[in-house]
């Protein structure tokens, strides 16, 4: 089990991320993957979520032209922000959480 500030900086990477998308998480994440390996994943995990679902959400904007989008772009906000959501908890209880349909290109 990590210690208490392992994974409150852990949980941190996701919960300023409602703040600042890539910023916050990143510069927690560039302090502290030396210190501790479970920041080091949760850092890793979040950064590759975010840029997977990123590419997520620009082919669904190209694919607003016949009109699928529409329908795509408000499930790929809703699933970032639940499994941001998710995420904090996880790393907060101490868990080692894989957000489902991230691409792993940090590894």
């Amino acid at each position: 089990m990590e210690d208490k500030n392992e994974r409150l900086f852990a949980a941190a990477i996701y919960i300023s991320s409602f703040f600042s998308a890539v910023l916050g998480p990143l510069i927690i994440w560039l302090i502290k993957k030396d210190d501790s390996s479970f920041v080091d994943f949760h850092g890793r995990e979040y950064l590759n979520f975010f840029i997977s679902y990123t590419i997520y959400s620009l082919i669904a904007s190209v694919l607003m032209i016949i009109l699928i989008g529409f329908v795509l772009l408000p499930i790929i906000g809703f699933l970032a922000l639940v499994f941001t959501i998710i995420g904090a908890i996880k790393a907060y209880d101490g868990q080692i959480y894989r957000i489902p349909f991230v691409i792993r290109f940090l590894k």
